[in-house]
């Protein structure tokens, strides 16, 4: 497991490009038949990314859960959202099973001891992207397929930010703990993400990027809002944004990103809005 400790904005400001992709970008998530975990101490956060191909993968498969939990297993005091960005898989959570087609997703209790993903067809494998924080009640698994997320379209073409904010684990679809998690969709021609730009101190958050065309990238701006810094994104990466840091992107085709969001609280109110022009 990569472990990120939390680092001081007074530091990412002398950050060099190579420190300031080793403290927040998150690559190589699909490797066949693996778990990938990042457990960062902002929020506690943990990114997985599963790739099945030629057997089912537990989700404590290489990872020392009492070293890095202190639990006997990994939802004991935690909750989960899972994506699947890949082709058709399933999950089971405590022997039931989930089906899972592309950009559906599965909110899993704290308290679910076994988890295993599997994929349909190895040639061409799920993708399965999961957020995990840490939670202090227990909550009911729920699966969630596309067509029952709380589609929001926002932006317009001439501000080149057209795009659906597609809520799934929210408080406006279904009850959780403190994790928070949806997917943005980019229309053709649109490139900006969370712009005008925003902060909440009271939580993180951890975006991922895919469907970026072949060649083509994001670029992801970071940091304290008069101390911008930028991070360039290739097709299934994820980053880490601390409470203190803006989280915008820009991409040079139209793009899709999954946020998952966690802290003290799940208000969408509290945020500290900024004007383009305010940004340094």
């Amino acid at each position: 497991m990569d472990i990120r400790y939390s680092a001081s904005p007074n530091d990412v400001k002398r950050y060099t490009t190579e420190e300031l992709r080793d403290e927040f970008l998150i690559t190589d998530l699909y490797v066949p038949d693996t778990v990938k975990a990042t457990y960062s101490h902002v929020d506690r956060v943990v990114i997985l990314g599963i790739m099945p191909v030629s057997e089912e993968v537990s989700i404590d498969k290489g990872i020392d859960i009492w070293h890095n939990f202190g639990t006997e297993y990994f939802l004991e005091r935690r909750e989960a959202g899972v994506f699947n960005i890949g082709g058709k898989g399933y999950i089971v959570a405590d022997g039931v099973r989930y089906d899972m087609g592309y950009e559906d997703c599965l909110y899993i209790t704290k308290g679910v001891k076994e988890v295993y993903f599997g994929s349909i067809d190895g040639a061409d494998p799920a993708r399965f992207y999961l957020a995990s924080y840490p939670a202090h009640k227990a909550c009911k698994t729920t699966f969630l397929s596309f067509d029952k997320a709380n589609h929001r379209p926002c932006g317009d073409e001439k501000n080149a930010n057209k795009r659906v904010i597609n809520q799934f684990i929210h408080p406006d679809v279904l009850e959780t703990c403190q994790l928070s998690m949806g997917l943005t969709q980019l229309a053709p021609g649109s490139v900006w993400n969370t712009m005008p730009s925003h902060t909440h101190e009271r939580r993180m958050e951890v975006y991922t990027y895919f469907e970026i065309p072949e060649n083509e990238a994001v670029m992801h701006f970071m940091g304290q809002p008069q101390q911008t810094r930028n991070i360039v994104m290739q097709n299934y990466e994820a980053v880490i944004s601390p409470s203190w840091s803006i989280h915008s992107g820009c991409g040079t085709s139209n793009y899709t990103f999954i946020w998952a969001m966690g802290g003290e609280n799940q208000a969408f109110d509290d945020m500290d809005n900024l004007k383009p022009n305010e940004l340094r």
